[in-house]
């Protein structure tokens, strides 16, 4: 568990100092040394207009799982209003927040996404937008099932006695109970958030040039792919470490918390 955590955290770090250790301009042009193999000036190589791939896969890792991290956190604050809302709004609004969170899980995410992030036109704004408005819904599913179970304990039921709000009851009662389990939830979505924003990326709705994010290098490296395969294996695999490495955080952070509710 401790491993798999310290190299979610390590990602995390990574995102924030990348740009600094970058050893060149990420989006400066070197035509004659376009394509270049990697050596010891430029470790990875350079891509189809000479820029250095290493510079850009670190400058990336700001925008790949910074936007993942922010879109996962939207999405996390969202779902577990909406279950709340559910948990302690009656069978009306119950029924009435689940039947919306039905509608949006009938679709799949990532094709919604494209067609929202295609309806907004390309760029960060419309990609951060749809991919949180197809990511809350599974937040709101578990923020709505623990808290229907806690609805009828009794210190839910004195507190309500006693007068408090909803709000507060929420905030004293509800959410230390839903922590654990959100979290599980929010690292598995994280890891969905970074394929969706390369996905997106890929497909030319994301984060648009020259910035460089993972998506955005592959796209512009798929036509290189026969002649310079490495152009897009940097890119793959950043992307593939970042998503086993988060879900296997999720995965041990779920056993840790199964063994903690398992009875000694």
């Amino acid at each position: 568990m401790r491993s798999a955590l310290a190299v979610a955290l390590a990602l995390l770090c990574f995102a924030l100092i990348g740009p600094l250790i970058a050893p060149h301009d990420p989006t400066a042009i070197d035509i004659p040394n376009r394509l270049s193999p990697p050596s010891a000036e430029r470790w990875l190589g350079t891509d189809a207009l000479g820029r250095d791939i290493l510079s850009r896969l670190l400058h990336g890792a700001r925008w790949s799982l910074g936007l993942a991290f922010l879109v996962s956190i939207l999405g996390l604050c969202i779902g577990t209003v909406a279950g709340l809302v559910a948990a302690q709004g009656g069978k009306p609004v119950d029924w009435a927040v689940m039947r919306v969170t039905d509608i949006f899980l009938a679709f799949p995410e990532i094709v919604a996404a494209v067609v929202i992030a295609g309806v907004l036109g390309a760029g960060t704004g419309s990609l951060i937008f749809a991919l949180t408005v197809t990511g809350w819904m599974r937040y709101a599913r578990v923020a709505r099932g623990i808290g229907l179970s806690l609805r009828s304990r009794g210190y839910v039921v004195q507190a309500q006695l006693a007068g408090l709000s909803s709000l507060a009851i929420a905030r004293w009662h509800y959410l230390p109970s839903l922590l654990p389990s959100l979290m599980v939830v929010w690292t598995g979505m994280f890891a969905r958030a970074i394929l969706g924003i390369s996905a997106l990326g890929f497909l030319g709705f994301g984060v648009q040039p020259p910035m460089p994010e993972w998506g955005t290098m592959l796209l512009d490296a798929r036509i290189h792919m026969r002649s310079t395969p490495l152009q897009m294996i940097w890119p793959g695999l950043a992307v593939v470490i970042c998503v086993l490495a988060i879900n296997l955080s999720g995965d041990a952070l779920r056993d840790a918390l199964t063994k903690e509710d398992a009875p000694q």
